[in-house]
């Protein structure tokens, strides 16, 4: 199967991996500065739950993975 979309996003992964030399760390390091960077913009950044099981599930939720 020849997809332009996926091929598109392992086009994208190879460049990260490229730049990085697959150094996770520095990786890490550039997230945090553009982060840092969009909060100075005064962009909000939501932090992820610290544990997603103990949040409350909503009806919406339930409904879209009973079926898997």
């Amino acid at each position: 199967m020849n997809d332009e979309i996926i091929a598109e996003v392992h086009a994208i992964k190879d460049a990260i991996g490229l730049k990085y030399a697959e150094n996770l760390d520095a990786l890490f390091e550039e997230l945090k500065r553009g982060e840092a960077e969009l909060r100075a913009a005064g962009v909000t950044i939501i932090a992820p739950p610290l544990d997603p099981a103990s949040l409350p599930t909503s009806a919406l939720q339930r409904t879209r993975f009973a079926h898997r």
